[in-house]
C-alpha cells in the first residue's frame, strides 16, 4: 500500500469538493435536507476564523487523489482543542485504511502543535476502532449539555485532559448552512440525481411490536438517521432485545448502510 500524505493547495480545491460530494452523496438525515452539504461545508471552512491550514491534508494511494480531512480550531469550556469533518474517502478507494491513516498523520503533527486532543461528531460505531472515546467519560457535553455516543474525544497523549471538562464548542459554520446556499454552490459541479434517503418504515414493517414501539420513540425519519445512533444506544432502548438488533443490521446491511459493531 502507497499511500502519502501533503497539503492541500487552491488547485485541489475543486477536486477535493468534487471527491466529498461524491462520497456523502447518500449521508444526510435531515428532514429538510435536499441534498448532502458536506462538500459545501468543506468550502465554507477553508475561509472561517477557525480553520487550521497546518493540518488541512490530503491523501494520495498510488499518487491518485484519495481522501482528504480538515481541521477547526474548537474548545471545551475555555481550553483550546481540535475537530475535524469532512474526512473524506474517495469511494474508488475506500476499505484500505485511508481514513486511519489521514487520522494518524494529522494528530502527530497536531500533537507537535501543541494541540490536547480532538472532538468529534461522528459515526458512533466506527471511531471508537480508531482509539476515540464517549466524550461523556471525560465530562464533556453539547453546548446543551447533552451527551450522546456521537459525540468523542481522542485524547492526543496520556493524561492530556485531566482536570479539563464541561461543554464543546465548535465553529458555527457547522450549524449555519442554508440548502438555499447549498443548492447554488452545488451548480459548479457535474448535474447528479438527488438522493432520496429511505424512511424508518422499510426497518419498522420488520420488528415486532414491542422493538417497533422502541424505535418510533426516537422518531428517526430515515434509515440513515439511524447510523447517528450506536449499536449501544439502540440496545438500552424500550423493546429492543438481541433478535430486534439482529434485524437492524440485517436491514442496514441490504441497504448498504454501515451501522453497529460487527458491520463496520
Amino acid at each position: 500500500m502507497n499511500i502519502s500524505f501533503r497539503l492541500e493547495t487552491p488547485a485541489d480545491y475543486y477536486n477535493v469538493e468534487a471527491m466529498t460530494r461524491e462520497t456523502f452523496w447518500n449521508n444526510f438525515w435531515e428532514k429538510e435536507q435536499l441534498m448532502c452539504d458536506e462538500h459545501f461545508l468543506l468550502h465554507k471552512l477553508r475561509t472561517c476564523p477557525s480553520f487550521v491550514p497546518e493540518l488541512n491534508c490530503v491523501a494520495e494511494y498510488d499518487g491518485e487523489l484519495a481522501g482528504h480531512i480538515i481541521y477547526t480550531r474548537a474548545r471545551v469550556e475555555n481550553q483550546e482543542v481540535l475537530t475535524f469533518g469532512p474526512l473524506t474517502v474517495s469511494p474508488g478507494h475506500q476499505s484500505k485504511g485511508i481514513g486511519r491513516a489521514l487520522m494518524r498523520h494529522t494528530f502527530d503533527v497536531a500533537v507537535r502543535m501543541g494541540f490536547r486532543a480532538v472532538l468529534i461528531y461522528g459515526h458512533p460505531d466506527y471511531y471508537p476502532r480508531a482509539g476515540f472515546r464517549r466524550a461523556a467519560e471525560f465530562g464533556i457535553t453539547t453546548p446543551g449539555g447533552i451527551v450522546f455516543d456521537a459525540l468523542m474525544i481522542y485524547p492526543l497523549y496520556e493524561n492530556a485532559m485531566n482536570g479539563i471538562s464541561g461543554r464543546l464548542f465548535i465553529d458555527p459554520v457547522y450549524e449555519s448552512l442554508t440548502q438555499e446556499e447549498v443548492l447554488e454552490f452545488d451548480k459548479r459541479f457535474p448535474p447528479k440525481e438527488l438522493h432520496v434517503p429511505l424512511p424508518v418504515d422499510v426497518l419498522l414493517e420488520r420488528l415486532e411490536p414491542g422493538a417497533r414501539k422502541g424505535i418510533e420513540s426516537q422518531n428517526f425519519c430515515s434509515l440513515t438517521y439511524l447510523k447517528t445512533k450506536s449499536e449501544r444506544e439502540i440496545s438500552l432502548l424500550p423493546g429492543i432485545d438481541e433478535k430486534a438488533i439482529e434485524i437492524i443490521r440485517t436491514v442496514m446491511k441490504e441497504n448498504k448502510l454501515a451501522w453497529g459493531k460487527e458491520r463496520m
